[in-house]
């Protein structure tokens, strides 16, 4: 907003200037939301508590989680409000990509925000029914691409599918728009907000890995749509840094890394309250919002594949899911009685059975993440 407000006032006031370098409104993006959310939590906190928004805890679950019944949810409130405010006031707000990304983490928050409310009114952690939630979520995100697709996102449709490690001048394969839309709707930009969902299970775990994703979808949006520029012997020169790595250059991603700062800064400030033991919980309302935009950045950065290797963390946790209730059906059916592969799943619960501190689960799960996070970035130049 201060871009498109201000800058066309450049000519007299020199200092505006730097509105127009995406790198310093990136910085100023990542601290606005930074500091909203350290200094607004605190009085945040005691509204929910005014409020009785407590955590509705399972009753089969750990026995240690006994303890966070009660503990304010419906955190990520205040950490989306601070990811829209200090989006929407430091990127350019004519620029569609950046909309339809607020359209989709807006869209899905209302959702878990609904989901929140009615596990807390009716004291029930069951919330809103499955069928419910992925309709909205298939309605919403399906309409953010079909606007991308019709033009409306500024960055051009492309149905291209890059793959990690393989540059794009030697293989680029194109699918159908009719295919590629459905598998994007559904396996990222849907999946990734149910697999976020299902992995914000201990304090921290979740908030963690998205930050760290968060940072690489910044630097691959920004070096997807960025072109410098010099003036040499030979007159202006412009290096396109997504050719030279073989990548696909995607028009206009740039902007996309100021909705990226604003989800680090934001998550920074709430982790700071929602390190173990949390003081809060984010709750669906910021889990499903923030695994939609994560797949949502994977599809407008041409992404797709390497997300799955990001989102290893979060991958791995739905997976255990997938895997341990197939296995249970099947061997019901079999033998009359389910069976078990994992001792609780999401995963993250079956180290916790088998002795381990949460504290100790939530930090080998982030070094995980940042593992995967810089195989991630390396695929940039292995090509």
């Amino acid at each position: 907003m201060l871009y498109a407000f201000l800058y066309p006032y450049v000519s007299s006031a020199s200092f505006l200037n730097v509105l127009r370098y995406p790198s310093f409104r990136i910085v100023m993006a990542a601290l606005t939301a930074l500091v909203l959310t350290l200094f607004l939590y605190p009085p945040f906190i005691r509204r929910l508590q005014i409020f009785k928004f407590g955590q509705e805890v399972r009753k089969d679950g750990p026995e240690a989680h006994l303890k966070k019944q009660g503990t304010p949810t419906m955190g990520g409130i205040l950490l989306l409000a601070s990811v829209f405010a200090s989006t929407v006031l430091w990127s350019d707000i004519r620029h569609g990509a950046v909309w339809l990304l607020l359209l989709v983490t807006m869209g899905y928050g209302c959702i878990g925000f609904y989901d929140d409310y009615k596990k807390i009114k009716y004291k029930n952690p069951a919330g809103l029914s499955g069928r419910w939630k992925l309709f909205w979520q298939f309605s919403i995100g399906g309409v953010a691409l079909g606007l991308w697709y019709y033009g409306y996102g500024t960055i051009a449709f492309d149905s291209s599918i890059s793959l990690p490690f393989v540059s794009v001048k030697a293989f680029l394969p194109t699918l159908p728009p009719f295919v590629y839309l459905p598998l994007a709707l559904t396996l990222l930009v849907v999946g990734t907000s149910n697999a976020v969902n299902l992995t914000d299970g201990l304090d921290g775990l979740a908030i963690g890995p998205v930050i760290v994703a968060s940072f690489v979808f910044l630097v691959l949006a920004y070096v997807a749509g960025t072109t410098l520029g010099a003036i040499g012997a030979a007159g202006r020169v412009d290096f396109n840094m997504a050719s030279y790595l073989g990548i696909v250059h995607v028009e206009g991603a740039a902007e996309l890394c100021i909705f990226c700062a604003a989800v680090i800064g934001a998550g920074i400030g709430f982790l700071w309250y929602n390190a173990y033991p949390a003081l809060v919980f984010m709750g669906d309302v910021g889990a499903l919002a923030l695994g939609g935009a994560l797949g949502t950045l994977a599809v407008f950065t041409k992404n797709e594949l390497l997300s799955a290797l990001l989102h290893g963390v979060f991958l791995a946790e739905t997976l255990s899911v997938m895997i341990q209730s197939s296995y249970f059906k099947y061997t019901k059916k079999r033998f009359g009685e389910g069976r078990r592969i994992f001792k609780m799943a999401p995963v993250h619960h079956h180290f916790e059975k088998g002795g381990w501190p949460e504290p100790r689960v939530v930090i080998r799960f982030w070094i995980l993440s940042v593992m995967l996070a810089l195989v991630a970035l390396a695929s940039l130049k292995l090509r």
